[in-house]
Order: C-alpha cells, then structure tokens, then sequence
C-alpha cells in the first residue's frame, strides 16, 4: 500500500534513509555515503575469460588467468559486484547473521549490471533445511528475489537443494573444502533446468567450492551454461578464509 505523501514525508523525517555501510544519514534507500561508497572496489573488465578475476590492465581478447589455463572452470564465469572488504563484509555478516534483509536489495542493485543478457534462470545457492529453520531465510534467496524484481529474469528457489548439512568451510583449504561439499547438491526436478542458461546467485564467493559443487550438480542436469553472480569476492590480497 502506497504512503500518502504528508505521511510519507513524516516517515522520511522520523527514519532517515541510513548509509548501507556504516549508518549514516542519507538522500534515498539502499545509498552508501561518499566514505563507505569510495572504499567498495567495483569489479568488472578487464578480467580473466574464463573466471572474470579482475585484471590489472587490458590482457587483449580471451585472455586466461594461470589458474583457468591450468584447469579450466566448469561455469561460465564469477561475476562479483564488489571486492570483499570491510565495507563488502559488512554487509554480507548483518544480512547473513544480524537479520537485515533489506541489504538483499542493495546487494542486488549493485549485481544488477553483471547479469548476463542471455539468463534464462536465477537460481539460489541453496541452504540446508536446519540452517533455514534456525537462521529464518537463506540470504542467496532473498538476494534472487530482489534481483528476479528488477531485471524480471525468472527466479527459482527449490529447484536446486542442499541435502546434507556440510562443515563450515571457513579455515579449510581448497582440497578440504572440496570434499566438505562433495554431493551436498542435488537437482529436485531436472526439467526446470534442461536447457537454460542459469545464473547461480550467492552473496560471497570465496574459495568457489561450494559454487563448484552447485555448478556441477546444475551442469549434470542439463543446464546450458552457469554463471556466479554475487555481491562480494574474495581476491588474493582480500582473501579472509
């Protein structure tokens, strides 16, 4: 239901618009003041073809980062919004832990440029139903919704499930992590993927193990292609795992 304008100004007065960073007063909704806004590094071309790591200059068309050269990835990409950092983090911890479900929509207007012209589908990195039941939301999907609202790109949540609950993967390496969510992932209903070029929507991709494993189960199915599109990715001078 639409506000009236007398009181939606007096609602405006009474709650200002806050910076999404650190709390600030600001013009409009989901805004960073100039502080927080000029610390998040935003990320985009030029970067790897393979895995859209950020290059520091132009390497040319195709160019392949060392590591897709060595092994190249199953998906078609990580296309992050920003850079982790303090800024980044905060808001993926108070949308994750501290029930701030707003920053969902913040996140996803800043992803919003990245997604692919050519998605069929977005699909959530899904959660296991325990963590669901004690957390109260799974912060991908919310963050999928947000996105499916402004670009009108159709959104599902069930399609892809967790089935088994996995470690935390934060302090394990790569290889350990690996096997931590080996076949967590299962399609519910192959023919909703059969096809489709699919964007995987997660809030922070770190090591890519978990994107892996959802990828793999989604490639299995028949999907096109996966992408990753996040809000924040951890990079090597960045990295907090």
């Amino acid at each position: 239901m639409r506000l009236p304008t007398a009181l939606r100004h007096a609602v405006d007065f009474a709650l200002p618009a806050r910076c999404a960073g650190c709390g600030m007063p600001v013009a409009e909704d989901h805004r960073f003041c100039a502080t927080c806004w000029s610390s998040l590094r935003f990320l985009g071309p030029p970067w790897c073809e393979g895995c859209n790591v950020p290059f520091a200059f132009d390497r040319g068309e195709g160019a392949r980062c060392a590591a897709c050269l060595r092994d190249p990835p199953r998906h078609a990409g990580v296309r992050a919004a920003v850079a982790y950092g303090p800024v980044a983090r905060g808001l993926a911890l108070r949308l994750k832990y501290g029930g701030r479900i707003a920053f969902a929509e913040t996140m996803a207007l800043r992803m919003r440029r990245l997604l692919p012209l050519a998605t069929d589908l977005l699909v959530p990195v899904p959660l296991h139903r325990w963590r669901i039941w004690s957390r109260g939301f799974n912060q991908a999907a919310l963050i999928g919704d947000a996105l499916a609202k402004l670009s009108g790109t159709p959104h599902d949540r069930t399609v892809l499930i967790r089935r088994r609950q996995t470690a935390v993967l934060r302090g394990l390496g790569g290889r350990e992590r690996a096997q931590a969510v080996a076949g967590a992932f299962a399609i519910a209903a192959p023919s909703r993927i059969a096809g489709k070029a699919v964007v995987l929507v997660d809030d922070v991709y770190t090591s890519g193990a978990t994107a892996e494993a959802c990828t793999r189960a989604l490639m299995r199915a028949g999907a096109r292609s996966v992408t990753i599109l996040c809000w924040a990715r951890v990079l090597s001078e960045t990295r907090d795992d």
